[in-house]
């Protein structure tokens, strides 16, 4: 079984022992994403960024960085720090835990690619829509299209033939994903809350629960989507103060864990 997680737009570095740091299957790509944008005025930098001259401004510096060889890479899992994130709790996975991740995770990058957990990244902001190398050029997701979905699939395939989509829907454009779903049995997980006794749909829980999924699958070393029925948020989760239905699971609805 794989799973796909999407980044987070917040880094940092939560602090782990991790058994080893890895190298990004698209390590060159990323450093020449970086320098195309490093090439860029500031105000064509602020325009393809789609953000403020100030943040543009920020957005530079930590580019310059980047490229620095003192700049040391952090493990992916540990470098993001979005909600989805903390609720996978990278911080208190063991050596085992984070080794069996290394097999079985994957996170999306619109600058990287396709991550592996351990795979060392520096900080960086980049967005699905930006174009490189100019307005003219494709956008992060055409880019990215014809190089990760064979990949992916590939890796899915070498398993046990499903993948786990955990990624936020904008991810899916990063791939093809009709021949993605052709080609491998893909199982969506929907997260709803009931809530004055209707049943919503609220993207903070969504992100909970996201994270919290993919540390059930990684410590239960599931291998059968079966298994995904058992998920329950944890009682000491702000996840777990209201009932969360989990659907998507082979189009049939979970009973609300709680």
């Amino acid at each position: 079984m794989q799973i796909l997680l999407a980044c987070a737009k917040t880094m940092g570095h939560t602090a782990a022992a991790v058994p080893a740091v890895t190298q990004p299957a698209f390590a060159a790509e990323a450093a020449g994403a970086v320098r195309q944008l490093l090439a860029l005025g500031p105000d064509a930098l602020a325009r393809a960024l789609h953000v403020s001259g100030r943040t543009a401004a920020e957005s530079a510096l930590r580019l310059h960085r980047f490229l620095e060889p003192s700049q040391e890479p952090v493990p992916a899992v540990l470098a993001y720090t979005g909600i989805v994130f903390r609720y996978l709790h990278p911080e208190t996975f063991t050596a085992a835990d984070f080794s069996y991740a290394q097999r079985h995770l994957f996170i999306t990058s619109f600058l990287y690619g396709l991550l592996r957990p351990l795979d060392g990244i520096r900080p960086y902001r980049l967005e699905g829509n930006v174009r490189l190398p100019d307005a003219d050029g494709p956008t992060r997701f055409a880019y990215w299209q014809p190089r990760l979905t064979d990949l992916l699939i590939k890796a899915v395939q070498a398993d046990d033939g499903v993948l786990v989509n955990l990624a936020s829907a904008e991810m899916k454009r990063l791939f093809d994903w009709r021949r993605v779903c052709a080609s491998v049995r893909v199982v969506t997980p929907e997260f709803r809350v009931m809530d004055g006794g209707r049943l919503r749909s609220v993207v903070v829980y969504a992100k909970m629960c996201r994270g919290a999924m993919a540390r059930f699958i990684l410590q239960q070393r599931l291998t059968d989507v079966a298994g995904l029925s058992a998920f329950n948020p944890s009682p000491d989760d702000a996840v777990g103060q209201l009932p969360v239905v989990v659907g998507g699971l082979d189009g049939r609805a979970v009973s609300p864990g709680r």
